[in-house]
């Protein structure tokens, strides 16, 4: 398990703190992590926090995607804040940044 994802929940919303590099390894523990949170229930966002995250490879896009997907089945939302340029054009050539939009924090 990496020591440099954190997750941290506030009421509804799954903040996902992102390690320097996410790939097949931190991909899978997204997933795997997230999915326990959400069997808690009461989860109504996750919100992917990239401010650590200097690459992502195509595990990291279907890890995002899924949670996408998984979050439309129970009517929640996804989100992503803090993607620097180089993780933005990786989320704008995938296409993910049509689905998933940049967090806005309405408290």
């Amino acid at each position: 398990m990496s020591q440099q994802m954190d997750y941290e929940r506030m009421g509804g919303t799954l903040f996902l703190h992102l390690p320097p590099e996410i790939d097949h390894h931190s991909s899978q523990e997204i997933r795997e992590r997230t999915e326990a949170y959400l069997q808690q229930g009461g989860i109504r966002q996750i919100v992917f926090d990239f401010s650590r995250t200097s690459f992502m490879d195509s595990s990291g896009i279907g890890a995002i995607l899924g949670r996408y997907k998984r979050m439309r089945e129970i009517g929640g939302r996804v989100a992503v804040c803090n993607a620097d340029e180089r993780i933005r054009r990786i989320l704008r050539i995938s296409g993910v940044d049509q689905l998933v939009p940049e967090w806005e924090n309405r408290q």
